[in-house]
């Protein structure tokens, strides 16, 4: 079933600085990854997703890719796709053949793909994490910890290449002891999309028998 509100990026070694240091350079970094990221006119995302809970015995490896422009986005993951034009959110289920139509909750815990690069800016703590070396490429964390006890999120890690100012990978740690790690395995910029892309045809779903669920 598909997850209705996705994260993006994480990983390890050791932060050096006092906390009030450490708070206000992962925010700096952050707000670079968010400044840079505004400035193009849509990005494609093709990442994988592993969700694992060893109390539960559960480990689950999904790919997916999203497409996103603005607070818009369409989302392919775990044989469904989710669109969100602006205004409602469309999960099309094909192996159920249904199709959800929903307003959006904006008090969600989770981080939806057109709020993955604001969300961290209210509600949270902010920590310098490790810094990775992977193929060559510096990835530095940073972590994130709800200020709201009460979230089902215990922490977010983000993890950050240092010279593209990009996301690459993100763990979601759940109070559960759930965690969902996605990371991103090609990050494309100002793509041709078509002009449709973001537009839902409930039509071409009711001439296929799809039943419509209004929520």
């Amino acid at each position: 079933m598909i997850k209705k509100h996705i994260l993006f990026i994480g990983l390890f070694t050791v932060a050096l600085f006092s906390y009030g240091q450490s708070s206000s350079q992962a925010k700096a970094l952050l707000d670079e990854v968010y400044n840079k990221v505004k400035s193009y006119d849509n990005i494609y995302i093709d990442f994988t997703s592993t969700l694992e809970n060893s109390e539960a015995n559960l480990k689950q490896e999904t790919h997916g890719n999203v497409s996103l422009s603005g607070e818009k986005y369409f989302l392919n993951y775990f044989g469904a796709q989710q669109l969100y034009d602006g205004n409602k959110v469309y999960t099309v289920v094909p192996e159920n053949e249904e199709v959800t139509i929903e307003d959006v909750d904006q008090d969600a815990d989770n981080v939806s793909p057109s709020k993955m690069l604001t969300f961290y800016k209210t509600g949270h703590n902010y920590a310098w994490d490790i810094l990775q070396n992977v193929g060559g490429r510096k990835i530095q964390y940073v972590k994130l910890t709800p200020i709201d006890s009460n979230t089902e999120i215990k922490s977010v890690l983000l993890g950050v290449d240092t010279q593209t100012k990009h996301i690459y990978k993100l763990i979601q740690t759940g109070n559960n002891g759930t965690k969902t790690t996605i990371t991103v395995n090609s990050f494309k910029t100002n793509q041709p999309f078509s002009s449709t892309l973001f537009t839902f045809d409930e039509k071409k779903y009711e001439d296929k028998g799809y039943y419509i669920t209004r929520n």
